[in-house]
């Protein structure tokens, strides 16, 4: 395993690894206004959610590593603590990626990017029409964590108006993963969208306790063909089915089809002698 110190590697290195590293990230279209009420849109994937109730989201306008200067965004939230987040998804990806130009101060991303600017209910800041979703923040603390370049300074954002576009809703009136097709920033110039393509299910071990991986069957925690994943789904039953088990190389390859399926029971069966 190679073993890295952040110290040995300079700021554009360091940043380059970790992006690459710490992804997929959702992305958060801000939407400010400085105190004369000009508006400024760009995008963070130094984002998420970190609480319910109260609902608040957290963002990151970074000092820019090449000239340690701050963002058009980190000073308006300074000078006006209030910001629309939109929700990025692949309908408009370019539009974002193009807002993320360094135009000067007076340039409104909005127009340069196509994006419709639309007045929000309890903040100065616009909200983002083509987002399947825009969260109305105020702020509650802009945190710096350095004053180097890299050094990021979070934007601590509570939820006060959640606006969705009806499209976006499945026949009970709620969020439908599938449909939204979100997008997330990788490493360098790579994105990954989340579709019904590349999504799957995971169910959390909640409601019942799976029985883990030190209880399972030498017979099957030693095979040759199950990989990891196929053991924590079969360590994720709740309780171990009787009987002798078979270490048979062409029955794991059979049990471990059903498990690519999610068919759990159906591979413990053919699993037992």
């Amino acid at each position: 395993m190679k073993t890295i110190s952040p110290t040995a590697l300079n700021n554009f290195q360091l940043q380059t690894l970790l992006q690459t590293a710490i992804a997929p990230r959702p992305i958060a279209l801000a939407s400010t206004v400085d105190k004369d009420g000009n508006g400024n849109l760009s995008p963070f994937s130094f984002f998420n959610m970190f609480s319910s109730n109260p609902p608040i989201v957290i963002f990151s306008p970074a000092r820019r590593v090449r000239d340690n200067t701050t963002k058009h965004t980190l000073e308006n939230v300074l000078a006006v603590s209030e910001v629309v987040i939109g929700i990025v998804n692949y309908n408009i990806v370019q539009q974002i990626s193009l807002s993320s130009t360094e135009y000067g101060k007076e340039v409104n991303e909005f127009i340069k990017s196509g994006l419709t600017m639309k007045d929000a209910e309890l903040v100065k800041p616009k909200l983002i029409e083509e987002c399947p979703v825009n969260l109305e923040c105020k702020v509650l603390e802009v945190k710096p964590l350095g004053t180097e370049g890299g050094a990021g300074n979070l934007v601590i954002c509570e939820v006060i108006k959640i606006h969705i576009r009806e499209e976006y809703l499945n026949e009970e009136g709620n969020l439908d993963q599938k449909k939204l097709d979100l997008v997330a920033r990788l490493g360098g110039n790579w994105y990954s969208r989340n579709n019904e393509n590349n999504m799957f299910e995971v169910p959390k071990p909640l409601a019942t306790k799976g029985i883990g991986f030190d209880n399972l069957p030498e017979e099957i925690k030693m095979s040759k063909i199950f990989t990891g994943n196929d053991l924590g789904m079969l360590a994720n039953t709740e309780d171990l089915p009787e009987g002798n088990f078979i270490s048979d190389e062409k029955i794991h390859r059979e049990a471990q089809q059903l498990l690519e399926l999610h068919h759990i029971a159906e591979a413990w069966e053919i699993l037992r002698k």
